[in-house]
């Protein structure tokens, strides 16, 4: 008998950002697998057995989790933030794309979350409120010059810019090149957000600019969000606002232009 494999994403880490779906779909799992700090974030009352699992090891866990669903089980695989969003809804996907005959009968079902970005971003207002994008720097899975290169054209394209895994231990000198391909197509005051863990106890929250950010301030717990040029900051009572307006002008200005002014 085949069950039932969910991806579900449980947001940035507060219990009432997780939908009421995923919270429904914990309750009925036989088994929960994940990343394991992630799954320490699910709520110990749930009675599934666990299967943590390290970081690096995608593939083998969303085999693990077909495997269990295979058998009968109703198994939930965790990711933090959305699932569809540098997460385990594609790694599964993956699997069931190279192994076409394997798994046929389980059953799929991805159930989404508050990513990181946006999490970050309501913190301080509405910076993704025009066209945006997300760009992982991890080159774990992608090499640095695939990275170097998309960074280049979304700067130069007056996106704002959404940076995920943007410091490791492992590349800490990455960060800093990352932030001068950006330079090359941005102004110095250029709005930055940074946040760390949040939704989480720790949580921090910073508004700076390209000029003044300091890449020791930031690291895999980190999202860095660049403005474009035509993001703001609003000095408010309780603290900066940042938004980035959605009426937007017929052409935008050259890039002399825009370092001109």
């Amino acid at each position: 008998m085949n069950g039932r494999l969910t991806v579900v994403g449980l947001g940035p880490g507060r219990s009432d950002w997780c939908t009421p779906a995923v919270t429904s779909r914990l309750a009925e799992a036989t088994d929960l697998v994940g990343y394991e700090p992630y799954l320490a974030m699910v709520d110990l009352a749930h009675q599934a057995r666990r299967h943590p699992s390290d970081n690096r090891v995608e593939a083998d866990r969303a085999r693990h989790a077909l495997d269990l669903a295979d058998a009968g089980g109703d198994v939930v695989i965790v990711s933090s933030g959305d699932p569809g969003v540098f997460a385990m809804a594609s790694a599964v996907l993956e699997q069931l794309d190279q192994q076409p005959g394997r798994w046929r009968n389980v059953q799929i079902d991805i159930q989404p979350g508050i990513t990181a970005a946006q999490a970050v971003a309501s913190r301080v207002g509405a910076p993704l409120g025009h066209d945006f994008c997300v760009l992982s720097l991890s080159d774990v899975l992608k090499p640095w010059s695939v990275i170097a290169q998309r960074l280049d054209a979304v700067a130069a394209a007056d996106l704002v810019i959404a940076l995920y895994n943007p410091r490791s231990s492992q590349r800490p000198h990455q960060f800093a090149d990352a932030i001068a391909i950006v330079a090359r197509h941005r102004l110095p005051s250029t709005p930055v957000i940074v946040g760390r863990h949040v939704g989480r106890d720790a949580e921090h929250v910073v508004v700076t600019d390209l000029a003044h950010l300091d890449p020791d301030t930031v690291d895999m717990s980190t999202i860095v969000v660049i403005g474009s040029s035509t993001t703001r900051v609003l000095d408010r009572p309780h603290g900066s606002s940042v938004y980035t307006p959605r009426s937007y002008a017929a052409a935008l200005p050259t890039e002399q232009t825009r370092v001109a002014r």
